[in-house]
Order: structure tokens, then sequence, then C-alpha cells
């Protein structure tokens, strides 16, 4: 995948001693060796997880970690620009003796560039930063290369997940997933993305928009067999 500028925050407050020692002695641990992906990114666990899944954008880990420790047999991926964010998953993982997740601060089309042919199981995109002028559409995740990637990585019948309170970003997905042949929505009623799916965890950024009047949205995306 052609390299794009990663726009938005890189960090927020410095961090607290015990989070800064996190990133120091824990994320190398658990980092995503992304040179390594080609060759089986199930190689990256202690032992052969049952599926495989990424999280693109974790913000502060809340929907990952929940995931993680309710589905131990399940390898999570998650990639997150922002250090704060890594240092709570950090801190979440350590709580929660999570040994099934791994994680890359940077950019998460890296990881999928390098991902194999048809090798995750799931993906989720929830609440990215929907850059709402319209100057600022261009700096979206969400364009037909990053879609296309999607497809490549994802085994036939597996899902994209995307959630968002923002109806703009809803249609720009929409608009996109509609000419991508390889993924297809599953909606069928209204509530079908008004509803959160089964085990939905709420993150802060979904609270936040709660508190504020926006009402999310929930997009499951499916690939499609050969």
């Amino acid at each position: 995948m052609p390299r794009r500028q990663l726009y938005g925050r890189s960090k927020g407050k410095a961090l607290r001693a015990a989070q800064a020692e996190r990133i120091e002695t824990m994320l190398p641990a658990l980092a995503i060796d992304v040179g390594a992906l080609k060759d089986g990114p199930a190689a990256l666990f202690p032992a052969p997880p049952a599926q495989l899944m990424l999280e693109i954008g974790f913000g502060g880990g809340e929907h990952l970690a929940a995931m993680a420790k309710a589905h131990p047999e399940i390898g999570y991926f998650g990639v997150e620009p922002f250090l704060n964010g890594v240092a709570k998953l950090m801190a979440a993982i350590e709580t929660d003796h999570l040994t099934n997740i791994r994680a890359l601060r940077g950019d998460a089309r890296e990881v999928l560039a390098a991902l194999p042919d048809a090798s995750l199981d799931r993906i989720y995109l929830l609440y990215p930063d929907p850059w709402p002028k319209r100057r600022q559409r261009k700096r979206r995740i969400v364009d037909m290369l990053f879609l296309s990637e999607v497809a490549r990585v994802l085994k036939p019948g597996a899902e994209f997940r995307f959630a968002t309170d923002i109806d703009d970003y809803a249609g720009w997905t929409l608009a996109r997933i509609a000419q991508q042949e390889a993924l297809v929505w599953l909606a069928e009623r209204a509530d079908d993305w008004r509803l959160a799916w089964p085990e939905w965890h709420r993150t802060r950024y979904e609270e936040k928009a709660l508190r504020e009047g926006r009402t999310p949205g929930y997009f499951r995306f499916i690939k499609r067999s050969a």
C-alpha cells in the first residue's frame, strides 16, 4: 500500500511514571513485528490462536482489552498512533494478565500492507477521526485503497466492523463500500446499524458522543466468498 501521511495527535499529557515504565518494559515484548507478519501472523503469539482479529485505532483500548479478556483463545492485534492510548492498553493488559494482544504504536496501514492475503477473521475500525471539514476529508483513513487492503487480508466470510457517531462519515464509508466488490453491507433493516452488535464494549469516545447528543451507527460488512 503506498504510504500516506498519518494525521492526528501522537501524544497528549506527559505520561505518569508507571505509564512510562509500562511503555518501556511491556510494549517491546508485546509489539507487532511488522516484518514477521508476512510469514504468518499467528506466530507472533505464544500459542496458535483459534482466530486472528485486528482493531485499527483502539483509542484507550477499552474495546480491545475487553474482547481479549472475554476470548483468550483469539489473538488480537491493535494499532494506535496516540501514545497515551497505548499506555492505557498496557495498563489493562497488566491488570487482567492478558497474553493474547499484540500492539503497535503507529499506522495500521503498514500492518495491513504486511499481512498475508486472507489471514484475519475480523477487523474493527471504531470511531476513527472524522476530519469533518471538507478540506480535511482526504485525511480520513477510509478510502478505496484502505478498503481494498481490508478486503484482501480478511478471510472469505470474515467481517469488517465500523462504528461512527458522525453521519457524514457513515455515508462516506457506505458510498465507498458500494464501490468495493469484495465487501457487502450486512444490514437488512434499520436496527441492524442502529443497534450495537453482540459483545459490544462501549468506548470512551462513544460515551462522549452520547453525552453530546450524537447517535452512533454500527456497521457490519462481510467479505464475499470466492
